[in-house]
């Protein structure tokens, strides 16, 4: 069953959410400045009630987050990623994947107000700000379009660097994501 509009099962969807926590901790840990080759993809020998253990990896990124020293920077390919940058894509995925599977499954999810404002802040500081934040969340995330917006492509990105490097602009891909 998809997941959402997504391409992806649910399976796949939540399987992708575990991969995205394990990969943004493995280059926080290490401060790569590459790409690290992938540490997982997925156990399909494993129920989907077993793979929802493993978004409990994000427990891993928290730790690493918490003890990186001040400064740290690591690769992601939106860009050199802080702390702060690497654990708001870790909610982002969490967030927008929960709701996707959500979809898939005929539920409904809405994260907390307060959380989905400050990866918004940090992930899509372009978004628009006089819309609810989960609004304005799924539209950068390319879920939903908006009154005055359409819907984005899959050009969308984070910007994961300290706040205080953000150019101004809009934050978009060079080339096609991975996943597409």
């Amino acid at each position: 069953m998809p997941a959402g509009d997504l391409e992806w099962s649910c399976r796949r969807t939540l399987d992708h959410v575990a991969d995205a926590l394990v990969f943004s901790s493995a280059h926080l840990a290490t401060r790569a400045t590459a790409r690290l080759p992938r540490v997982r993809d997925g156990d399909p020998a494993r129920s989907v009630l077993e793979l929802l253990t493993t978004v409990g990896t994000a427990a891993i990124l928290a730790e690493v987050v918490r003890a990186a020293p001040p400064g740290t920077r690591a690769f992601h390919p939106a860009g050199m990623a802080d702390p702060s940058g690497s654990a708001a894509m870790g909610c982002e995925e969490i967030l927008i994947h929960t709701a996707d599977i959500a979809q898939g499954l005929g539920r409904s999810f809405r994260p907390p107000a307060a959380l989905t404002a400050r990866v918004l802040a940090h992930l899509f500081p372009w978004a628009p700000g006089e819309v609810d934040p989960w609004d304005a969340l799924r539209w950068a995330s390319r879920r939903v379009s908006l009154a005055d917006r359409e819907r984005l492509g899959l050009a969308w990105y984070w910007h994961c660097a300290p706040l205080a490097e953000w150019d101004g602009t809009i934050k978009r891909r060079m080339a096609p994501p991975g996943w597409s």
